[in-house]
């Protein structure tokens, strides 16, 4: 039997298959130097153009979310439903550029018309089998990946791009201040049979450090240190809720990594869940804030 064509496993992803992982180096688990290598080629892609070319940054981010989609594609395929990927992509993209170009109302509307889109391109699927199934995993994954991801461009648009990167390092800040305290002091156990290694001593750790950056980041925009308690509380409890949202995913359809797209890393999501659900809270935060 001849393997399928590009252009069909893109718009109907086969199902994940696990892969061997790269030789982890060290007691993280991870192989350190391609993970540090792709973790300066993803600052790189992203950062550079956010200050010196918008529109580039806009294309990373989309590109970004088509392979989110993919990949969620891929684990639901292991579960025998199929995402409507082609209104799904088209979507994708309508979301960010209305974000981008002419705000929050029109990002509501996109979603909408997306929605709406796949649920009409599975009725008029000839296959019956599956359609409710196929339907609301889809408009799951409209919500879940383009939808949230489109608040980074929405922050683009409406706020100093300096602040993106603070949103990023209250992430980056939950996620290592949570491990560090987990590997020293971690023993009980938050969501075991979601996330065995996450503890509620590395909760405590996340949400130090997050208050301890966002707090000092306000300040250094001059703006009052309360929002800066507020950015880093929720992005502690929101980020985290991000994480096991993605491990319940990753748990159901049977995974360890939602694919092997970044070496040292694993998948898309596996690096951009968190983000995506704090994206809507930091947006808010600004706004009140600035």
């Amino acid at each position: 039997m001849n393997s399928p064509s590009l252009p069909s496993r893109i718009l109907r992803p086969l199902p994940t298959r696990e892969g061997e992982p790269l030789a982890a180096t060290g007691r993280a688990g991870r192989n350190l130097p391609a993970a540090i290598t792709m973790g300066v080629v993803l600052i790189a892609a992203a950062g550079v153009p956010l200050f010196f070319a918008p529109a580039v940054f806009v294309g990373v981010i989309c590109l970004l979310i088509l392979g989110a989609l993919w990949e969620l594609g891929g684990a639901f395929a292991r579960l025998g439903t199929h995402l409507t990927m082609a209104p799904l992509y088209a979507g994708a993209i309508g979301m960010a550029v209305c974000a981008w170009t002419l705000g929050a109302e029109a990002l509501l509307f996109a979603l909408y018309a997306t929605v709406f889109a796949c649920v009409a391109w599975r009725i008029l699927d000839p296959e019956a089998n599956g359609r409710v199934s196929d339907v609301v995993s889809s408009v799951f994954a409209a919500v879940y990946v383009p939808f949230l991801a489109s608040f980074v461009l929405l922050m683009l648009r409406d706020f100093n791009p300096r602040l993106i990167l603070v949103y990023v390092a209250l992430v980056v800040a939950s996620d290592t201040g949570g491990w560090a305290a987990g590997v020293m002091l971690g023993k009980h156990h938050m969501a075991p049979r979601l996330s065995p290694k996450k503890s509620w001593e590395g909760f405590i750790g996340s949400a130090l450090a997050t208050i301890a950056v966002g707090v000092g980041c306000f300040i250094a925009f001059d703006a009052h240190w309360a929002f800066g308690l507020l950015a880093g509380i929720g992005a502690c409890v929101i980020g985290t809720i991000g994480d096991l949202t993605e491990s319940l995913i990753k748990r159901e359809t049977g995974l360890k990594d939602m694919s092997r797209l970044l070496p040292g890393h694993g998948g898309l999501l596996d690096r951009l869940d968190a983000l995506l659900m704090v994206a809507p809270f930091m947006h808010l935060v600004y706004s009140l804030a600035f």
